[in-house]
């Protein structure tokens, strides 16, 4: 639970309805609450995937299934965005398009090319 990257905030608020948007949370007890207290992160996106609610962790092929079911997409159709390129490298394995985040500007642009906007 860092500082809250108010730029990326309002992009995925932007995002929506066009798209559904979601977060998915190597996570534990309470982070759930405290973010949504501390974000409003449940009022964010469409669906929140915590990983210590559902029983597995980001790298486990089984939550990119799970996140995809919830998501209601096909893994081509997602684009999952985070700072850890192992997480980034597996979630391409799977077919999902991923987007390394090394700044703000740079993930923005990657998702608008990927979705063809902006």
């Amino acid at each position: 639970m860092g500082v809250a990257n108010t730029e990326l905030i309002e992009y995925a608020r932007a995002l929506r309805p066009a798209y559904r948007t979601g977060i998915l949370s190597n996570s534990f007890v309470g982070a759930r609450e405290r973010e949504h207290q501390r974000y409003g992160f449940g009022d964010l996106v469409d669906d929140l995937i915590y990983s210590h609610e559902v029983g597995m962790n980001k790298p486990d092929p089984a939550l990119w299934e799970l996140t995809c079911r919830r998501m209601g997409v096909a893994p081509d159709e997602m684009v999952f965005v985070d700072n850890v390129p192992q997480l980034v490298d597996s979630a391409l394995a799977f077919g999902i398009n991923a987007v390394l985040m090394k700044e703000t500007g740079q993930v923005i642009a990657d998702i608008n090319a990927m979705l063809s906007v902006g």
